[in-house]
């Protein structure tokens, strides 16, 4: 039985996830962390991960980037494996848990959805095939509630598309202001906000006379936790290193 600590328990996300721990026989949440300890849960809830004194195989992180430092020193301290599944992540905080990877096993990955990372792999294969005659648009929609933007995932979905491509790409965000000619070089990147869209991704090759889209729709938040279940499972054991989604999706194969 693996056992996991939920940071974020209480959370939508927190919530989906212990709802399926619980219908799985191989793992079991051991305490939950949240500043909302209100809502009765099946284990002991704590507002600070460092008031949990018993054993843990893996964290699950599913909080705000502002609690990175407190869930980093905890799983230092105990050498446990963390799952990053937080969003809106800044350079400073990549570093931190870079650095950290060095002494604990960290998994990141900006969505923990496995149809949205075949998306990606999906858009490097056509970036790379497409390069220099189509141009490159990234479209996220989202709930209302959502507090970055754009995406995590969209930023994710250009970066993979900006490493295959043989020049440094452009990210343009808002283009009401831009008044120039589009440049070949460009990734653009358009949030949408409203009403209660799970998440919703597309990629746009537009060429001359033709389009080719790329696009995953989530119809609820469970694909995110069902992916951060198989990510501890995949975590159990490991050793000190950065993991993602590329590597679980491999492994799995």
């Amino acid at each position: 039985m693996i056992k996991l600590i939920m940071n974020g328990c209480n959370g939508k996300m927190g919530q989906v996830i212990s709802r399926l721990a619980e219908e799985d026989s191989e793992v079991e949440i051991v305490a939950g962390v949240d500043i909302n300890t209100q809502i009765k849960n099946t284990y002991p809830v704590y507002t600070s991960i460092d008031e949990f004194d018993g054993e843990a195989d893996v964290v699950i992180d599913f909080s705000h980037p502002s609690c990175l430092n407190n869930v980093l020193n905890y799983c230092k301290r105990t050498k446990t494996a963390v799952i990053l599944a937080t969003t809106g992540f800044s350079a400073d905080d990549k570093a931190n848990f870079e650095a950290a990877s060095k002494e604990i096993p960290v998994f990141f990955s900006a969505n923990m959805s496995l149809g949205i990372n075949l998306l990606i792999s999906l858009a490097k294969q056509a970036a790379k095939l497409l390069e220099g005659n189509f141009d490159i648009e990234i479209v996220e929609r989202h709930h209302n509630k959502k507090l970055d933007a754009p995406s995590g995932t969209a930023l994710a979905i250009a970066d993979a598309i900006d490493e295959t491509l043989s020049y440094p790409a452009e990210y343009v965000f808002d283009r009401h202001n831009v008044r120039r000619q589009r440049k070949s070089t460009e990734i653009g990147i358009s949030a949408v906000r409203g009403g209660t869209i799970v998440g919703d991704h597309e990629v746009i090759f537009a060429g001359n006379d033709e389009v080719i889209e790329l696009s995953h729709h989530a119809a609820s938040k469970e694909v995110f936790a069902v992916g951060a279940i198989k990510a501890a499972k995949f975590m159990c054991g490991k050793s000190a290193g950065m993991y993602n989604m590329d590597m679980l999706v491999a492994e799995t194969i």
